[in-house]
């Protein structure tokens, strides 16, 4: 009971906020408004085998399936909800989301046959500096739902490389990525069906390039994709997805 009190006390001067459009969350709301989640400009690729980010990855790297569970813009409110997570300590944040996710994956069918899930790994300079890992929070949020694990060390960044935020141009995107990652247990993903896991799809080139380092070392396994986000001035250049 005195606990209850502190912390209302707590909440009175130091209200949790909601992650997308910073607004004082209502009471007994933990961590999106319901205005936010409402809105959430969700993509419904889930559940849909033929999709615009499974195109994203075709002739480059062979996937079984790909989806990922919103849009967003550069100037769009959930950009912010990106950023809080991905830079400022808002891992919870991921974590609920991913198991948001997860439960949309499950409910299509379409990742029944997913044995493992690898998260787009950090090199360790930017783990130590950030203290966590995005991807990996993401990817135990749909781990919880599915039902699966989560392996965070059979897939390696070897080399420090710039961050792909700051790039604009995909050609340079391309080239940051390139021979970047290993993997050290291949025998663990041999013969599975590995499910990457990232925070944001923009141009595909950071999960093309862990799919083809991944098959490299094990050919026998097979590759789908999730991203919590997507690129919509990406996958539609700028056009009917505004404002998100």
């Amino acid at each position: 009971m005195l606990r209850t009190y502190f912390s209302e006390i707590f909440r009175l001067f130091f209200p949790e906020r909601c992650p997308a459009c910073g607004r004082s969350l209502p009471k007994g709301v933990r961590w999106l408004c319901p205005h936010c989640r409402w809105d959430m400009p969700l993509t419904g690729y889930a559940a849909e085998h033929d999709n615009p980010v499974a195109r994203k990855f075709w002739g480059l790297v062979p996937v079984q399936e790909a989806a990922s569970m919103f849009f967003f813009t550069r100037h769009g409110r959930y950009r912010a909800m990106i950023h809080g997570f991905k830079y400022h300590g808002q891992w919870k944040t991921c974590l609920r989301l991913g198991a948001m996710f997860g439960a949309e994956l499950s409910e299509s069918g379409l990742y029944d046959t997913v044995d493992l899930i690898v998260p787009v790994p950090l090199h360790y300079r930017r783990l130590f500096r950030r203290g966590y890992n995005q991807a990996e929070y993401l990817a135990r949020g749909i781990a919880g739902a599915l039902g699966r694990k989560t392996d965070c060390r059979s897939l390696v960044r070897k080399s420090y490389n710039r961050s792909q935020t700051a790039m604009r141009n995909r050609k340079d995107r391309w080239e940051n990525v390139a021979d970047i990652f290993s993997v050290r247990r291949p025998q663990r993903l041999a013969g599975r069906h590995i499910l990457l896991v990232d925070d944001v799809l923009t141009t595909g080139s950071t999960l093309t390039a862990c799919a083809e380092t991944i098959l490299k070392a094990a050919p026998s396994c097979r590759i789908s994709i999730a991203t919590l986000a997507v690129s919509a001035t990406e996958l539609f250049g700028g056009k009917g997805q505004g404002g998100l």
